[in-house]
């Protein structure tokens, strides 16, 4: 029997769906795409075009392990964030779009800083907000932490990636314990999701690092930890940025002014939901 492009994509595509999966087309054109290693709009424009055997076997193994709740970005070994295409695996969270909401605010702040300045990227994962960060300011530096070995060996090949490794060092460890000096700008996309709420996430995110997601009782508990020592290590008007969850706004914003951060804002993300905290320290207040 013969497969093409279009049939293949069809069948995958309903397998999806009749399982629930949100995305079914789309995953499904992703995963043929990387197959493939040609763009989706090839996929189109070639439709008609006949599968080798080993493609479609290939293919139909990608998406069986998809219809496990695998999700995409684990299965192709890369996701997409600030048009760049970063390497990932299930040692990292997978970058969102929302996020990058956080890394253009820092980013651009950073590009005012003379000489681009030096920043320090907590809870880096996959390195996406750093390097990103490096990529659109040439002369910038980072210090990004972690936790974990494995998530930093995936930010280290990003960083060579990109050519940025020149201009970050990695370190391992929780939170500030491992940096020292002051930095012009902190930034973190912490865990803050709250421990009784990991098991109704979707099942694609409960693959995820647990790491990256628990956030305590209330979601809270890294913002307290960042807040309580961030002052220490940033320089007199230095920007702390943290991305959000939903409906922790108020709370987040009310630890910055208890630590006596000031132009304190909640900024909105393409969705219109509130994604940002961020707000500046000065030692002359």
């Amino acid at each position: 029997m013969k497969y093409s492009i279009k049939k293949v994509l069809s069948d995958a595509a309903q397998r999806l769906s009749a399982q629930k999966i949100d995305t079914p087309r789309l995953d499904a054109e992703i995963l043929l795409a990387y197959v493939l290693n040609c763009r989706r709009l090839t996929l189109y424009i070639d439709s008609e075009r006949i599968l080798p055997l080993e493609a479609v076997l290939r293919f139909n193994d990608l998406i069986n392990r998809r219809l496990k709740k695998i999700p995409v970005a684990y299965l192709t070994g890369t996701k997409d964030f600030m048009g760049l295409t970063f390497a990932v695996n299930e040692n990292v969270l997978v970058p969102r779009p929302d996020t990058e909401i956080l890394t253009e605010l820092v980013g651009e702040f950073l590009r005012e800083r003379v000489g681009g300045g030096i920043f320090a990227d907590l809870g880096t994962g996959s390195g996406a907000i750093a390097i990103s960060i490096l990529k659109f300011v040439k002369t910038a530096r980072a210090m990004a932490v972690d936790i974990s070995e494995a998530a930093l060996s995936v930010a280290k090949f990003n960083a060579e990636k990109f050519h940025v490794a020149d201009r970050i060092k990695f370190l391992c460890g929780d939170l500030f314990a491992s940096l020292e000096g002051k930095f012009d700008a902190i930034v973190s996309n912490p865990p803050y999701i709250p421990t009784n709420e990991l098991k109704t996430l979707q099942e694609e995110v409960q693959r995820e690092p647990k790491l990256a997601l628990d956030g305590g009782a209330d979601g809270l508990n890294f913002y307290r930890r960042i807040l309580c020592d961030a002052p220490s290590f940033l320089v007199d008007g230095g920007l702390l940025a943290v991305e959000i969850g939903i409906n922790q706004s108020s709370a987040v914003k009310n630890l910055f002014l208890a630590a006596g951060f000031v132009d304190v804002e909640v900024i909105k993300d393409l969705s219109g939901l509130e994604r940002v905290v961020a707000g500046k320290f000065s030692w002359a207040e």
